[in-house]
């Protein structure tokens, strides 16, 4: 049964106390695994956000096999060149796996979003919304970034995808 359909625990209706809850069950049935933190397949995974993409299904990963990093767009930041740095440099992966998906959120907002939300809290966020109206362009623009990082031993090995949230496929996209 998913967390969805669970009732909430007697006197609360927190969906973080179902969570919680959910992982007291979990403990009960866990056993270490053995792992370290290096991935086996030696693989970062930068993808969207969304809800619909349940990557290591998607990509046929069991516990152990990538780091997954994931934000609003799957976008390649500066806080997602430092996870990926680190992800290299500290734990060995040496190939990056870049996916992006149809339907993306960002898609719909532009940068005025910052604007607004200034507008409401009176200050301005000093991070980019990142949007963009070309979700292939956008996963060249993330591939190009990963490639030009300086602090990125490994750049050869980068691709990137789009994933189709209505059929489940990749598509991949070239730089070309």
């Amino acid at each position: 049964m998913s967390i969805s359909e669970q009732q909430p625990p007697q006197g609360t209706d927190s969906v973080t106390d179902r969570l919680v809850e959910a992982n007291r069950r979990y403990a009960d049935q866990f056993r270490d695994p053995g792992m370290d933190a290096r991935p086996v397949l030696k693989v970062a995974v930068v993808a969207c956000m969304d809800a619909r993409l349940d990557l290591h299904a998607a990509l046929g990963l069991e516990l152990g096999d990538c780091h997954t990093i994931r934000n609003a767009g799957g976008v390649v930041t500066d806080d997602t060149i430092r996870s990926l740095t680190i992800s290299q440099r500290a734990l060995g992966t040496q190939s990056i796996v870049l996916i992006h998906h149809t339907g993306c959120g960002l898609e719909t907002l532009t940068e005025d979003f910052r604007t607004q939300l200034e507008d409401e809290v009176g200050q301005r966020p000093t991070w980019s919304v990142e949007s963009f109206r070309d979700v292939d362009q956008d996963v060249r623009q993330s591939m190009n970034r990963v490639r030009t990082s300086p602090f990125l031993a490994h750049t050869d090995d980068v691709r990137g995808f789009v994933f189709d949230v209505h059929t489940g496929l990749l598509r991949e996209i070239t730089t070309e």
